[in-house]
């Protein structure tokens, strides 16, 4: 830089750092930061180049160390051994003014740029639980510590809790919860920052506290609270430090700046969780708790939600003469009012059942057209199948959905059932019924489209990854549907794709024919 020429000071900024302070600062200016530029204007009545009289620029606190290649050198000191008269010494260089608000602003925005880069990565978030990890790394990374802790404990009691760690694992999280409340190293009850500079030398600790501290090997935390006057209160979280130390005053102002955001957004989340589950536990309390027992045959579900809630339905209903009725569904849509669709669908058909089970083909006619009276604007698909355990024998008929698999000792083969529309989409529906007659010691397995969408394949790909994972069913398991059904979610959706978060529903329903 130049500083003989004070005029070219202010012209000397780099057009990289125009851009981002036209664009960055502007950016943060709603993350509360303080106006400060005045703090730093140069003493006197400046020429009109060097002091152009700029408005208030949003940055970082002002109220930072001058950095170091700004600072005034010290003259050396005289030697002992000088004549007395030494050389006059120069008096100290003072830089310019534009040059020490060029070093401040560069500052300024540097840390903006850091703000900004991790607020957008911690916005991309549309989880609670990644949101929480990407707070921790974040937070260790503006006040430079290595480990850390989030306790989500929202003040209205109403949860989601939970505990997540930075370089901690599920044992060591479970030390630090062994200190008492009153001495834990952060308090999901306060609204002020709780600093422990120097945990071994630090009178009056909690001797809990200092055991844990020694067997993890932190020496030093800093928490802050997840807490704001629009979001309330969620929790805290906090950094570990491996040696004492504290985060200096430019750390805190960032940290706490961050820390706000993302308390904003875990609100947004929480909320969202909130919403998940209920949804969840509606729609579990809709569905059969338990399956009935019926002589002759063994009965098995499985289901996955997707979260935001569908309408996969399964159900099992003992019929009159020693008769069982079995259904899967799948009411199009998601969320709330697809699982209200799927409860008010799923109780006409047990009606229906009670009433003419033995005619599949008229409880889904019954069930088309209240569908097609009450909700013009949905459509859905079922599957009915009227089971006489003593025979061995099912009869069934099905709207718009897949076959059902029978897996036996010698096959294994989808159900030949006959082509027909969805429920809603025909003025009038009616199509044939069949009847399987299963040997014993086989299973039948209804099931829901979403196990085939949820593999991402073609489908007639994913009929063929069902029936292979079918047929390879170990001889052991196959006594048992409910290890049928495991086995086959397990294998046609593999590396978690059955427990993670789809769109799509899942629904197996498998009867075992003794």
């Amino acid at each position: 830089m130049d500083t003989r020429n004070p005029r070219r000071t202010m012209l000397d900024i780099p057009s990289r750092v125009r851009v981002h302070v036209e664009t960055l600062l502007a950016a943060q200016n709603a993350m509360g930061v303080c106006d400060a530029f005045q703090q730093y204007a140069p003493v006197g009545k400046p020429d009109a180049m060097n002091a152009p009289h700029p408005p208030k620029v949003a940055g970082i606190d002002p109220t930072v160390p001058t950095p170091a290649h700004t600072v005034a050198p010290t003259p050396p000191a005289a030697d002992a051994g000088a004549a007395q008269d030494p050389a006059p010494v120069p008096a100290p260089h003072t830089p310019a003014p534009g040059a020490l608000l060029q070093d401040r602003l560069a500052g300024w925005v540097s840390d903006l740029t850091t703000l900004h880069e991790l607020t957008e990565r911690l916005s991309r978030t549309s989880a609670l639980e990644p949101a929480l990890h990407e707070l921790l790394r974040a937070g260790a990374a503006l006040v430079g510590a290595r480990r850390g802790l989030v306790a989500l404990e929202p003040g209205d009691g109403l949860g989601p809790r939970t505990t997540l760690g930075l370089g901690l694992g599920r044992a060591d999280l479970g030390h630090i919860e062994t200190v008492p409340r009153g001495a834990l190293p952060y308090d999901t009850n306060t609204a002020t920052e709780i600093v422990h500079p120097d945990l071994p030398a630090e009178e009056g600790l909690d001797p809990r506290h200092r055991e844990v501290a020694a067997r993890l090997g932190y020496a030093a935390s800093y928490a802050l609270p997840l807490a704001t006057d629009t979001a309330g209160r969620l929790g805290a979280a906090v950094w570990l430090y491996d040696e004492p130390a504290e985060p200096h005053e430019r750390q805190r102002h960032l940290v706490g700046l961050y820390v706000r955001h993302a308390t904003e957004h875990l609100a947004r989340l929480v909320e969202v969780e909130r919403t998940r589950a209920c949804v969840a536990t509606i729609s579990e309390e809709l569905l059969p708790t338990r399956l009935p027992r019926v002589p002759g045959v063994q009965l098995a579900a499985r289901r996955r939600t997707g979260p935001r809630g569908g309408g996969d339905w399964y159900d099992a209903l003992p019929l009159p003469d020693a008769a069982l009725g079995l259904s899967v569904g799948s009411v199009t849509g998601s969320g709330p009012s697809a699982v209200a669709a799927m409860g008010r669908l799923r109780a006409s058909l047990r009606a229906y059942a009670v009433m003419e089970g033995e005619d599949p083909v008229a409880v889904l006619s019954d069930l088309e057209l209240l569908l097609r009276l009450t909700e013009p604007a949905r459509s859905a698909t079922a599957l009915f199948a009227y089971c006489e355990p003593a025979l061995r024998k099912v009869t069934l008929a099905g709207a718009g959905h897949s076959p059902p698999l029978l897996i036996g000792e010698r096959r294994t083969e989808f159900a030949e059932t006959s082509v027909s529309a969805p429920l809603g989409m025909l003025a009038c529906w009616e199509a044939p019924s069949v009847e399987i007659q299963a040997e014993a010691g086989e299973t039948v397995l209804l099931y829901t489209d979403g196990l085939l969408h949820r593999t991402g394949d073609p489908t007639d790909r994913a009929f063929a990854r069902l029936h292979a994972a079918a047929a390879s069913i170990p001889r052991a398991l196959r006594h048992d549907p409910g290890a049928v059904t495991d086995h086959v979610l397990r294998t046609v959706l593999p590396d978690g794709l059955d427990a993670a978060h789809s769109e799509e529903d899942v629904v197996l329903l498998a009867a075992r024919f003794d």
